[in-house]
């Protein structure tokens, strides 16, 4: 097995700006916590960004502080960054030819949106034949009200954490990922 862990989209815009991530408690420190433990087993550490092209889009605008990666993760250590536009990050990217080329089989996936991003990009992985583990601690979101109605940002991840361990990723924390390596 060759894992890479793919950090998406911990940037500023979900700490200062319009889309803060409320849970779980602690999701910046664990994602820290596996970049960290990645780099010193020398597990690959991927990165994406995500901007929007459309002007009309209010966040994730190229070039502002909403769109720059948080300091924690933009200081640290990466093997390859990879920008994008839609919530699947394969979607438009370098990212599955580069994996090929690096023999990885297995993606472990931290960042967010749970219920957007990495959720799109797990469902992916798997379609395109990788096996998925999905950070339960690593991973966040906030609580939803629209029109199809209200979720608390609690029930967003324990659904999508549900849904991915049904047929589509393994679901584990830092501290069990990390005794893997």
């Amino acid at each position: 097995m060759s894992r890479a862990l793919l950090v998406i989209d911990v940037q500023n815009e979900y700490f200062t700006g319009a889309l803060p991530i409320t849970y779980p408690a602690g999701h910046l420190e664990r994602i820290l916590e596996a970049m960290d433990g990645a780099m010193a087993k020398q597990v690959p550490v991927i990165v994406v960004q995500h901007h929007f092209t459309d002007p009309a889009k209010p966040f994730f605008q190229k070039g502002t502080s909403g769109w720059e990666l948080h300091p924690e993760v933009a200081r640290r250590p990466h093997d390859l960054l990879v920008e994008k536009e839609l919530p699947g990050c394969f979607t438009g990217t370098e990212l599955e030819m580069w994996l090929r080329e690096q023999k990885i089989d297995t993606l472990t996936i931290g960042g967010y949106m749970t219920h957007m991003c990495c959720d799109t990009t797990a469902r992916q992985a798997v379609h395109r034949g990788f096996t998925v583990e999905f950070l339960s601690d690593a991973t966040g979101t906030l609580a939803l009200s629209n029109s199809a109605g209200d979720v608390t940002d609690e029930e967003l991840q324990r659904s999508i954490l549900c849904a991915q361990q049904m047929m589509l990723s393994e679901v584990l924390d830092v501290e069990t990922w990390l005794k893997r390596l």
